[in-house]
């Protein structure tokens, strides 16, 4: 099927979710178009660590998730003609830390038996402080950590730029479900003109419930805000093969290409779709940052990334079809998990479109879970 004569497909939605769907949908000749209004969107502002394995969250179903969405990752470095260790995607390890001895000892017994049925996890082995500084120099705590050598970092903004490069049809414009007409087809509006779609993918993280309001339904998604913070160490030798640190708390230290690092993030629940810079925040979270590597205390703040995530009342993502919405997907709730998952769910979607199983198809009716008819 060539693009001119395949049914056209709307992609509303330009994070790593709906980036990624529209790139395997055009890679199979698809007629695509990817529309992205950028307000807000959570992956622009993340920078994330794919480091799954060791998650305490015990719900089965969204670890087999998040593994092989960690997994997928080398398939999509193949698929965007990237080399597997990249400015965008990089397997530097991940040093994880524990309160105690003990708690650690429970981290790693975890990893190795995770291992068996993840091997991308790579090798596991417990480092005293000494041997995490040669490995993070900028790290100053006296405690030791677990490294895991298949830990990730990924620049969210320069991933989903990179897939909508290749797209041919993306548009920056606001856009509204309208209705099915006679035919089946979906009728979508911007302020510019009216589109007629056979299939629709809507991808738009916290804005999924302004998309299904007006068609009667009601959605399971709250808005989280989530600040992260750049520091530009020019003393620092270059962080680009460096791991990434996940101290004690939500804070997490993520080296990225000559002497810059991120640091974040905040999961702010209370603040809607406010995109304002909280600097008082971000300055509490620059010195929490501190307590493990000082040198970051004094540094300046060089760029502040601001989203917003979706997350559901039980936190945990969906994707799939709406019983009452034919030829419609939708993918919402990742939360703070959003780059770890989002890749494997995006190309989950896009096959479904075309009519592929998947490994994931068990997922496929979970969205009727979050959404109903009013």
């Amino acid at each position: 099927m060539t693009a001119e004569t395949a049914p056209k497909i709307a992609v509303i939605g330009g994070g790593i979710v709906g980036s990624t769907a529209a790139f395997y949908l055009n890679r199979h000749q698809q007629h695509v178009v990817l529309f992205d209004e950028g307000i807000g969107q959570a992956t622009k502002a993340a920078a994330g660590i794919i480091s799954p394995w060791l998650s305490q969250r015990r719900n089965k179903d969204w670890y087999f998730l998040a593994k092989s969405g960690a997994a997928f990752y080398t398939q999509l470095m193949l698929d965007l003609n990237l080399p597997q260790n990249n400015e965008i995607y990089r397997k530097t390890g991940t040093i994880l830390y524990k309160k105690d001895h003990k708690l650690l000892d429970k981290l790693t017994k975890i990893a190795e038996k995770r291992a068996l049925e993840a091997p991308e996890i790579g090798t596991i082995t417990q480092l005293t402080a000494a041997e995490i500084k040669e490995k993070l120099p900028l790290i100053s705590s006296n405690q030791p950590g677990l490294f895991v050598s298949g830990g990730a970092k990924v620049d969210g903004a320069a991933l989903t730029k990179h897939l909508q490069n290749t797209l041919p049809d993306v548009k920056k414009e606001r856009i509204t479900v309208i209705k099915l007409n006679h035919q089946g087809q979906w009728i979508l509006l911007t302020k510019k003109r009216k589109y007629i779609f056979d299939h629709v993918i809507l991808c738009a993280g916290a804005w999924l419930p302004e998309l299904l309001s007006p068609l009667g339904f009601d959605v399971d998604i709250r808005p989280q805000k989530g600040q992260l913070i750049e520091l530009s160490l020019s003393q620092e030798k270059s962080f680009i093969e460096a791991p990434v640190a996940m101290p004690v708390g939500e804070i997490d230290l993520i080296p990225f290409s000559d002497q810059q690092i991120i640091i974040g993030a905040t999961h702010e629940n209370d603040m809607g779709y406010d995109l304002t810079p909280d600097f008082k925040l971000l300055e509490h979270m620059k010195q929490t940052a501190g307590l493990w590597a000082e040198k970051i205390k004094n540094e300046p703040i060089a760029s502040i990334r601001i989203g917003t995530r979706a997350y559901t009342s039980d936190f945990l993502p969906f994707f799939g079809e709406v019983d009452l919405l034919p030829n419609l997907m939708v993918a919402s709730g990742l939360g703070s998990s959003g780059l770890t998952t989002g890749p494997i769910i995006g190309k989950t979607l896009a096959d479904w479109v075309l009519g592929n199983p998947t490994k994931l198809d068990s997922y496929k009716k979970n969205p009727n879970n979050y959404i109903q008819k009013t």
